[in-house]
C-alpha cells in the first residue's frame, strides 16, 4: 500500500475531479466523499442527460462516465502523484431506467496491483440510496512514475 504522505489530498484531488478535467466540469461531477480507496461523486440532473424520453431516464452514456470517473478518482487515492492511470476496462450492469434526478456513484477499490487496480462500482439516485440503478467493475491500468517534488 502507498505511504499516506505519496497519496494526493483529498482537496487535490477533488479539484482535479471537478475542475481540472473538462469533461467532468462539463457534466457537473461533483466529489462527495474521499478516503483511501473509496469515492463517491454526484453528478447534478441536466435535461440534456435525458437519453429516453418516453420514460423519461438518464442515457446509460452519462451513468457510465460518472461510474468511470468515480472509479479512476478512487484509484487516485491509492497511488502516488507522479503515477498516472488509464481504464482498461468497464462493465456496467444497467438495473433499472434512471431518473432524471441527482444521481450518486460510489467507488470501492478492492484489489491494488503494481501495474493494474480492480474497482467495484455501483450507482443509485440521491433520494435513494437503496435502490441501485446500475453497478459495475472496472479495471485501471497504473504507470507508475517519478515521485513529484513536495
Amino acid at each position: 500500500m502507498t505511504p499516506k504522505s505519496l497519496v494526493p489530498s483529498k482537496e487535490m484531488l477533488q479539484e482535479v475531479m471537478e475542475n481540472i478535467i473538462p469533461f467532468n466540469r462539463h457534466l457537473g461531477m461533483k466529489a462527495v466523499e474521499i478516503t483511501d480507496g473509496l469515492v463517491t461523486m454526484k453528478l447534478p440532473f441536466k435535461d440534456e442527460f435525458i437519453g429516453d424520453i418516453t420514460k423519461p431516464a438518464i442515457h446509460g452514456g452519462v451513468l457510465s462516465a460518472l461510474l468511470d470517473a468515480t472509479g479512476g478518482a478512487a484509484v487516485f487515492t491509492m497511488i502516488s502523484p507522479g503515477d498516472r492511470i488509464s481504464t482498461i476496462d468497464l462493465l456496467v450492469d444497467y438495473l433499472r431506467p434512471c431518473p432524471p434526478e441527482t444521481i450518486v456513484a460510489a467507488a470501492k477499490v478492492v484489489r491494488l496491483g503494481g501495474r493494474v487496480a480492480l474497482v467495484q462500482l455501483s450507482l443509485y439516485a440521491e433520494n435513494d440510496p437503496t435502490h441501485l440503478i446500475a453497478t459495475g467493475r472496472a479495471a485501471y491500468n497504473i504507470k507508475r512514475g517519478k515521485e513529484l517534488p513536495a
